[in-house]
């Protein structure tokens, strides 16, 4: 058996075996095998359906330094702003009114957003909308928060590790982060019961092929609810600003490997795979994707959250968003649905470390 077989047949990669499928990525015969493979188990599990997720951008304060990101602490050239709970509130009714039935959180890691006040807010959110899926995406916290939160009624939490290769790591964050934290948050909030996303970025500068590799067995161990995965791409005000974004292609080639690897897993088309491809979104669907994240923050406040250049959507309202990506989706030959869309297993298997 080779080892495209194997890994069909057994849906698991070691480091040595990523490797060597990476070397036959240039190979059609064998990418066309992986990708309609990977569309066979996506639609297994969730037929023609992507899910919609509305995302809401609520603070680009960060008190960190990563050296890849736009909002990053040190890049005073950008405005900083924070919605309030009553400008979150209105976020979320403008996408129930257009039929969103999951909310997901995303800011820096900003202190003034207290456990306490964070917990607030999921309250009132759930107290609004009591059928919704709340997903927070604030990073690195404490298992004492992440435990109040989901108390409060949050229901997943996405952290992409970016890397899971140490000196990469170290390359792409200051001295005041660390891998063995990050992945540590990760094991945490599946003990307590989230639905955890992990994720990488692909090409981002320093990654190498044993780097990939090592994100693939990581991602197996961790076994996430939802993989996160886009292409690197600079900003300005980083001091990676030179580099050459990451590939579309390659991105694309990992979503279908992901969804071998992960059958179940929910996997989003990114907003950086239609930044640097204008069809990249649709690219994705057919690669084994499944999930899409439409903007419902203020439009006022979308080119302030600029994690890299360029980024699109940052002018759409948010039901111009959808109207374009339903149209999109059902372009590609899929449906694009408002439904929570939860991991197709009641009970959440608990990690273990």
């Amino acid at each position: 058996m080779d080892i495209v077989d194997k890994f069909i047949t057994t849906h698991s990669l070691t480091k040595a075996e990523c490797i060597a499928l990476f070397q036959l990525f240039d190979d059609e015969n064998v990418m066309k095998k992986i990708r309609e493979e990977a569309v066979r188990l996506q639609k297994k599990y969730y037929g023609t359906k992507v899910y919609a997720r509305g995302l809401i951008e609520f603070t680009n304060y960060c008190k960190n330094n990563c050296y890849y990101c736009g909002i990053r602490r040190d890049n005073h050239h950008i405005k900083r702003y924070r919605l309030s709970e009553d400008d979150i509130l209105s976020c979320c009714e403008n996408g129930a009114r257009l039929g969103f039935h999951t909310f997901v959180l995303q800011g820096g890691e900003d202190p003034w957003y207290t456990k306490d006040r964070m917990s607030h807010l999921i309250r009132r959110i759930k107290k609004e909308y009591p059928d919704c899926a709340i997903t927070l995406s604030v990073g690195e916290k404490s298992q004492e928060e992440y435990l109040a939160w989901k108390e409060a009624g949050a229901d997943r939490y996405l952290l992409r590790h970016e890397t899971a290769d140490e000196s990469h790591y170290r390359s792409l964050h200051p001295e005041s982060m660390s891998l063995s934290n990050r992945k540590k948050c990760l094991y945490e909030l599946k003990e307590i019961g989230y639905q955890v996303g992990a994720g990488f970025m692909v090409g981002s500068p320093g990654q190498t092929w044993e780097s990939l590799a090592k994100d693939l067995v990581f991602l197996q161990k961790l076994k996430p609810q939802m993989v996160g995965i886009g292409p690197f791409i600079p900003h300005h005000d980083t001091v990676f600003a030179d580099k050459k974004a990451g590939s579309v292609d390659l991105t694309l080639k990992l979503l279908s490997v992901i969804r071998i690897l992960l059958p179940k897993v929910l996997l989003p088309a990114t907003t950086a795979l239609g930044t640097l491809d204008p069809l990249g979104r649709e690219k994705g669907f057919c690669a084994g994707a499944n999930v899409v994240m439409p903007n419902l923050s203020p439009v006022e406040n979308r080119k302030q959250y600029e994690l890299y250049d360029n980024k699109i959507c940052t002018g759409d309202e948010a039901a111009q968003c959808k109207n374009c990506l339903s149209r999109r989706v059902k372009n590609a030959g899929y449906e694009l649905v408002w439904e929570r869309g939860d991991y197709p297993e009641e009970k959440i298997t608990k990690g273990a470390k």
